[in-house]
Parts: structure tokens; sequence; C-alpha cells
């Protein structure tokens, strides 16, 4: 390994035995809880998916208890955390594990790609492997760092820079572990907000009309007032093409 990559790796891991966060999921090696964490962090907050990971964990401590719980009882655990069909997947990939083990190829498992498998593989088989997730990949180009090896903890500390300090809006330079050997540092161009095109406000998306059904479904409480019956339509539509509600005649239910 070449001295400039001994040094940035002893740096950023220093660093991340410092001040990482303690996040429930760095406390384990259990595959299926790792990859419960994965799936929910998928473009939803920490803070958000802390308590919700606990309480899955202990309805469905396992991956046999999960790919044996009813749609309908993990589609409604799911609510809050978004794109539901999240949920399904990972009940499928549980039935996998549960009928077949583990595979040594995570990828094999229904729904999980390479950023998912490369993380259940190094954090709970303690493989050498990467995962390249936006924080990463953010750190990666500013750094135009090329690590040699990648032990587990290098890539926890890598993910836990992009978090913290190299941030998509705010690159903390001064704060930076591996200030002394970034090819960005004090130099990162960010953005100015509001530049580009005007994001659609969440509640105007589809997704949330989507995730309002799926809230009123599970709780056994009235369709959302106060949108369109257009959009409301158009939300059932596509949650029945994709197996996430059921329609027979006006009678809207979660899957058995």
């Amino acid at each position: 390994m070449p001295p400039a990559v001994r040094t940035f790796d002893a740096a950023l891991l220093a660093w991340y035995a410092r001040e990482a966060r303690d996040l429930p999921w760095r406390r384990t090696r259990d595959p299926y809880a790792i990859l419960v964490s994965e799936v929910m962090l998928q473009q939803t907050q920490v803070a958000r998916v802390i308590p919700r990971w606990l309480a899955w964990l202990e309805r469905w401590p396992d991956a046999p208890a999960l790919a044996a719980a009813p749609i309908a009882d993990v589609l409604g655990e799911w609510v809050g955390l978004g794109y539901n069909r999240r949920a399904l997947r990972l009940r499928e990939a549980c039935a996998h594990v549960a009928e077949h083990g583990w595979p040594d190829d995570l990828r094999e498992l229904p729904g999980i790609g390479p950023y998912t498998a490369a993380a259940v593989g190094a954090f709970a088989f303690g493989r050498d492997e990467l995962p390249v997730d936006t924080n990463v990949r953010r750190v990666l180009e500013r750094t135009a760092f090329e690590p040699d090896a990648t032990p587990p903890d290098l890539g926890q500390a890598l993910m836990e820079l992009g978090a913290t300090v190299c941030r998509a809006r705010e690159a903390a330079c001064g704060a930076c572990p591996v200030a002394g050997h970034c090819a960005s540092a004090h130099a990162v161009v960010i953005p100015a907000r509001g530049s580009g095109a005007r994001r659609e406000r969440f509640e105007d998306s589809n997704r949330y009309v989507r995730g309002r059904v799926i809230e009123a479904l599970a709780s056994g409480t009235d369709l959302p007032d106060g949108i369109e019956l257009e959009r409301l339509e158009r939300a059932i539509a596509s949650l029945v093409a994709d197996g996430l509600v059921r329609r027979e005649g006006d009678v809207l239910s979660l899957p058995a």
C-alpha cells in the first residue's frame, strides 16, 4: 500500500473511532439486522430510521420471522418510511434466506442491488468490499482517494465523513481529518441553492398520495381527504399495478 494511502486511511480511521455516531446497526454483525437498516436508510433520514429499525427488529427479529409475516402487516409497519415496494422486496429477500440461507453472492437476493450487497457483505460478513453510496462517492470524487483495500471500518468511515463533514452543500474542510490529503480541500465548489430546475413539492407528488393510501388502509381509516379524485385514482391504480393494494370492485385492501 502506498504511503499516501496508508496516511489517508490512518487519519480517517482515527477520526472515525473518535467521532462516529452511535447508530444501533453499527453494534451488530447480524446480516438480517444490517439488511433491514440498509433498506430503510434508502432516501430516509437516519433520525427517522432509528426508532423504526428498533421496533421492526423487536417485531420480526430474524429473516424467517419476516418471511412468515402477512404482507399487510409488513406494509403497515413500513408506513412513513416511503417507497413501500422496498418493504415487499425486503420480505422477499428474507423468504429466500429463510429457505436457502444467505447466498455467497448477495445480489441473488430479490431486490438487492450492488450497493446493498456490498454493505451487508462488508458490515455483516467482514468482506473486503466498499459500499459506494452517495456520500462515499462524493468523498472519493472530492479527495481523489483510491483505496487499495477496503476493510469494513473504512467503508463506515467514508460514509460518516460524507454524511457529517464532506456534505453535498457544506464541505467543512476545516474539520476534515483528511483535508491535508484531499485534492479539493478548501476549494470545493458547491452549487448555489435554488439553481437548476424547480423541485416538485413532496405533497404534490404521486408518492405522497400513495403513502397516504397505504397509511389509511393499514390503519383502517378512510382514504385521505383534500386530494383531487384524479390524483387519488392515479395513485390507487399504480399501487394495484405494483401489488401493494388489492381492489375488488370498490373495496380496497392491503394484500393478504
